[in-house]
């Protein structure tokens, strides 16, 4: 049975001569799962919109084409008819929250139905299970992590029993056991014949999918089964997609198969890769990361002890000293306390014991102000940060309270605008830029402000591969520059291609620190601390060497074993 049919469907949003949707057609089966991928822009979000009405019974803009949901138009049909068949979570889950406690927004959808409260008791049991928040009923969204809100919103969908279910990046905010989890429970529901549209980024997610849309500047330029699709690592890379990582490091190297698993790689060809590495060259590698080199220690936490509201600790006992210079990560489930290990940094929070030192000054005798000086902080959200009506006012607004002189503010400006290539947006509005756009304007706000200490919460956070690229080269570079970089971050991609030091926390506590490398090795304290390692880093763990990226392998390897 079909879904989902749309037919030579276009759109283009009000006030614009650009069209976000140009021609798309497919069919969508009952239970199979499809995932939608494409740089940001290319349209995914909109057709989203498009297949359950927001598009353009609230987004207005010129539609045409036909969208029929098991072989009835939806044209004429209001969105709560729409929604009985088809479920929608937003790639902005904040946005679909507002009741004042969890159990109260699972209820939301299923008592607008006018179900029992028997039955919605049933179904608000059966999504938190799905998603693993029992326990968590009657805490307020607020106060979730943003991963916590991220599986809420999932479950206020799954509550409503949707014959099809469409999610918009249903899990950029979550840890990798997190993601591993929800994709789990995706599979389950395919089991009940539950359709799904996935919207995602991340090419190691979605192995288990059923087919893959490729979309860019709003029509399809790929659709196909996922193997075909995955095992085609250039086609990917020229779209804007981060290709798996063990196929592309086996086609550049001149291998034929085209393994997508850390095991299924080492069944295949374990020995022929034990064969090509160089040890002298691994040993090189280890050697680099311990001969580094870094500047005296400006953060110190000593016995730190945290908790809110006379609650249960957050943080337990920790102890941590970060020097000038270094890329530092801080790793570790949904709920770990590491965003609030950030905040105990730049003194947002006291701690509620021990000591925080940042640059020979106790936090807790320090003004925010000062401390803001010499420690930035970049939050999650972008959009938790910025307020200005032009991208020149929300960065003047902080070197001004500092007391900075007009000519140093202007200077400043233009360097950070320059860092974060912006050069000639500061008369644009921030709110009409795209996320990636404002999560650079978050951090030239605090550039402006020439801090030391640069922290940022999830840096790649709903940004599409190039812009993840672009995020973190530009970290890089800012850390070459002298920067004391701290990164909040789920993805470990990231951690093993650009830091230099890894912190992971589980249950508030500081479990594992060292280089990268020492950190990765160490796979099953990470996996029992709910981490799961990228599959290539799996793989050079089951050689007996953690590499950390295809360049990486390939540094290593006997040249004249290469073919390519």
């Amino acid at each position: 049975m079909v879904s989902i049919s749309v037919n030579n469907l276009s759109f283009t949003y009000r006030n614009s001569d650009h069209k976000a949707l140009d021609g798309i057609s497919f069919k969508l089966h009952q239970g199979e799962m499809l995932v939608i991928m494409g740089k940001s822009g290319a349209g995914k979000s909109t057709l989203c919109r498009c297949l359950n009405g927001i598009i353009p019974k609230f987004v207005k803009g010129d539609l045409s084409g036909d969208i029929e949901v098991f072989g009835e138009p939806i044209k004429d049909k209001p969105i709560y008819q729409i929604a009985q068949n088809v479920g929608l979570v937003f790639q902005d889950f904040e946005s679909q929250l507002f009741s004042t406690n969890v159990e109260l927004e699972v209820a939301f959808g299923p008592e607008n139905l006018s179900l029992s409260r028997e039955e919605i008791g049933k179904r608000i049991r059966h999504s938190l299970n799905k998603v693993g928040l029992i326990g968590f009923e009657n805490r307020q969204p607020h106060t979730l992590s943003g991963g916590e809100k991220q599986r809420l919103a999932i479950a206020s969908v799954l509550s409503m029993r949707p014959k099809i279910m469409i999610l918009d990046e249903p899990t950029t905010d979550l840890d990798p056991i997190g993601r591993y989890e929800i994709f789990q429970s995706l599979s389950e529901l395919k089991k009940e014949s539950i359709s799904m549209i996935l919207v995602e980024h991340d090419a190691e997610d979605v192995i288990n999918s059923d087919r893959i849309m490729i979309l860019s500047d709003g029509k399809i330029v790929a659709f196909d089964d996922t193997k075909n699709i995955l095992k085609d690592t250039k086609f990917l890379e020229s779209y804007g997609i981060r290709p798996l990582q063990i196929p592309k490091l086996f086609m550049e190297i001149g291998l034929d198969i085209v393994p997508f698993t850390a095991e299924s790689a080492y069944e295949a060809s374990g020995e022929l890769l034990e064969s090509l590495i160089d040890e002298h060259k691994y040993n090189s590698l280890k050697e680099r990361d311990k001969n580094r080199k870094y500047g005296d220690v400006v953060i110190e936490i000593k016995n730190v002890t945290h908790s809110y509201s006379k609650g249960e600790n957050v943080l337990n006992d920790i102890n941590l000293s970060i020097r000038e210079g270094e890329f530092v990560a801080i790793i570790g489930q949904n709920g770990s306390g590491k965003t609030t290990l950030a905040k105990l940094i730049n003194g947002l929070l006291k701690p509620t014991s021990g000591k925080v030192i940042c640059f020979g000054k106790d936090t807790s005798k320090t003004k925010i102000s000062d401390l803001g000086k010499n420690v930035g902080y970049v939050f999650q959200n972008p959009d938790h940060q910025i307020f200005s009506n032009t991208v020149k006012e929300e960065l003047t607004f902080g070197p001004r309270n500092f007391g900075l002189s007009e000519d140093q503010i202007s200077d400043n400006i233009i360097q950070a605008l320059q860092a974060v290539h912006l050069g000639g947006y500061e008369d644009r509005d921030p709110f009409s830029l795209t996320k990636g756009e404002r999560q650079r304007v978050a951090v030239a706000s605090i550039l402006a402000c020439k801090p030391k200490v640069l922290i940022l919460d999830e840096p790649t956070t709903g940004l599409d591969y190039i812009q993840q690229k672009s995020m973190m080269e530009l970290l890089r570079s800012l850390n070459s520059a002298g920067h004391t970089i701290i990164i909040i971050t789920h993805s470990l991609w990231v951690v093993a291609e650009y830091a230099h030091r890894a912190v992971v926390i589980n249950d508030g506590s500081i479990i594992i620190d060292g280089t990268v490398r020492e950190v990765f090795s160490r796979q099953e304290e990470l996996e029992s601390a709910g981490m799961r390692l990228p599959e290539i880093i799996k793989m050079g763990n089951m050689l007996g060497k953690t590499l950390l990226s295809v360049d990486e392998f390939k540094s290593v390897m006997n040249e004249r074993k290469q073919t390519k």
